[in-house]
């Protein structure tokens, strides 16, 4: 079972944040937490989960594979974030793997229990009808990013999102990159090298600092107009 203090991790969650507390409670009790190891896979493609997950801390990435076998990196997903929730209403086997890219903890609420939460709570159905439009929102502008930005963009976006994301309750202007350079290049859909070489660049300029997976902005109105559609 969660521990009560989980409880307030979920309601943290957009698809949750809106949930009385009664029925937020439910839910807490009847999830549980799990622990995966660095590399440990939570589902394959193919597979059909009966639950949804949140990352409680650590990373994981959803993958498909290529026809010639090189994996894809669809989605990071960090701390606060859900995933999973489309798949407890498709009559469809996963077309992603969930894989941990480092020990984590995850959160994972039974699809029974959701879908007792739909029948009860129209608030709930309407939060997660929006959360799960505002994921494929996402996708779609993440498609768009593939087609129309340039790689210098793509990369200057990525590190505001994830300065955004680790300024929360801090001042510095540093970033911890959650995963390795690898990954970030294919989950922005570029090779390792031109992620490289475009870091380089952009520490050529002043722009940026990086030390192993730490990156310090030095210029943040420069990296903004990096990212910057034209």
């Amino acid at each position: 079972m969660v521990p009560e203090a989980n409880q307030t991790h979920l309601a943290r969650l957009p698809l949750l944040c809106s949930v009385v507390p009664e029925e937020l409670r439910d839910i807490a009790q009847h999830s549980r937490e799990l622990e995966l190891a660095r590399n440990e896979i939570l589902f394959s493609i193919g597979e059909k989960p009966d639950a949804f997950f949140c990352v409680k801390c650590g990373q994981m990435k959803l993958t498909v594979a290529t026809p010639a076998g090189i994996e894809k990196v669809i989605e990071l997903i960090g701390p606060g974030q859900s995933f999973a929730e489309a798949l407890l209403f498709l009559d469809k086997a996963s077309p992603v793997t969930a894989q941990a890219i480092e020990q984590t903890t995850l959160i994972q609420i039974p699809g029974q229990v959701i879908l007792g939460s739909i029948r009860r709570s129209p608030e709930f159905t309407r939060r997660l009808l929006a959360g799960l439009s505002q994921r494929l929102h996402y996708l779609i502008s993440d498609v768009e990013s593939y087609c129309l930005l340039s790689s210098s963009q793509r990369v200057a976006g990525y590190l505001l999102q994830e300065l955004e994301r680790c300024q929360r309750g801090k001042d510095d202007m540093k970033i911890r990159l959650p995963a390795s350079k690898g990954t970030i290049a294919s989950r922005l859909n570029l090779t390792p090298e031109t992620l490289s070489r475009t870091l380089h660049h952009l520490v050529e300029e002043g722009v940026i600092g990086v030390s192993g997976k730490t990156i310090a902005v030095r210029d943040l109105e420069r990296l903004r107009e990096h990212g910057r559609s034209v």
